[in-house]
């Protein structure tokens, strides 16, 4: 479907098709609190739990920047009757790249399903993190020179060739071990993520997630070269909302390290629309759609969901398509034997 034909919306759309939907889904990346008081969430863990066991959804993965989300899934667990995984983002509060923090992950609580090169914390995000200054777009490192010292220098890269670090084997490792755990790339630049699937191959891990905060910067070209490795491409709503270019997510404790999120001065060009024409060029099996929700200004993990299934069916993403990226691809991700849909 060429961009000209999206003008017309498909018949059929209406609320209860995309609460259909909804129905066996999977959202692997939600954000419910606890956070800082200066950056509240929508629900906490168990209302993020519940709320998707009563939509009919079929599981979620907890996604935390600041502590290892896998205690957080085995409280819930126990509470609710629901599936609920956990896992780590490496972050400068583990240390970075920091192999004791993944074997920890690994056998605290539920244990790990994911392992996450940093957020806010790659050496890509964090140096481009900023704010405008007397009009001018300054990095935080630029502005604030201990930042430079305590973060930046701690945030991880991802050697995009050559050898790679003792501390990075060490981890790749342990991942590769363990078959059930997938890999995320993390917000790292899209050289970083085309060398974090080569070595995922080398480490015998299986799955590998891009994420939206790497897909969206990719060309289609990547995309396709990312997939024709087996990696899934993950799109969420969030990097599409009206919140997008305010400082909703705070990393940082320290008031004056409040930043545009990822660098971004205003809302991506083409919004919601670039996401299916990114889906229609690559192909629905080889992406995954979750919310990223969890900020309090923004609706509930599983509302979010629901819109970013009503957004794409109203740009003529067939139904079909929509369950796979949204039932059946993060169904193989997580391992289920049997996939929904």
């Amino acid at each position: 479907m060429s961009t000209s034909e999206l003008t017309f919306l498909p018949e059929g759309r209406s609320l209860d098709a995309s609460r259909k939907l909804l129905e066996g889904a999977i959202d692997i990346h939600v954000h419910a609190g606890p956070h800082l008081a200066s950056s509240p969430r929508r629900v906490d863990p168990f209302e993020a739990a519940t709320e998707a066991r009563d939509a009919g959804m079929r599981a979620i993965v907890l996604m935390d920047v600041f502590q290892v989300s896998t205690g957080t899934a085995y409280l819930v667990n126990r509470v609710v009757d629901f599936p609920v995984f956990g896992g780590l983002i490496m972050n400068t509060v583990y240390g970075g790249m920091n192999p004791r923090s993944v074997r920890t992950a690994l056998h605290y609580g539920a244990g790990a399903r994911f392992v996450s090169f940093g957020t806010h914390s790659t050496y890509y995000q964090a140096s481009r993190e900023g704010r405008v200054v007397d009009g001018v777009f300054k990095p935080l490192s630029v502005i604030y020179p201990t930042f430079a010292e305590q973060e930046l220098a701690r945030a991880i890269r991802i050697p995009v060739k050559g050898p790679i670090s003792p501390e990075l084997d060490e981890i790749l490792l342990m991942i590769g071990e363990h078959g059930n755990v997938y890999l995320r790339s993390g917000h790292v630049s899209s050289e970083e993520a085309m060398r974090v699937i080569e070595l995922a191959k080398e480490y015998g891990i299986d799955q590998v997630v891009v994420d939206s905060a790497v897909t969206k910067n990719m060309t289609i070209e990547e995309q396709r070269q990312a997939a024709s490795q087996g990696a899934w491409l993950e799109h969420t709503l969030a990097a599409f909302t009206h919140t997008t270019s305010i400082p909703k997510t705070h990393y940082y404790v320290e008031k004056e390290y409040v930043s545009i999120d990822e660098g971004m001065h205003d809302e991506p060009s083409g919004g919601v629309r670039t996401v299916a024409e990114q889906i229609r060029a690559v192909g629905a099996e080889h992406c995954i759609l979750s919310s990223d929700f969890g900020v309090y200004t923004l609706p509930t993990p599983v509302e979010g969901l629901r819109e970013f299934i009503a957004c794409l069916l109203d740009l003529g993403i067939e139904e079909q398509e929509i369950r796979q990226m949204v039932s059946l691809n993060p169904s193989k991700l997580l391992g289920f034997r049997e996939h929904s849909g």
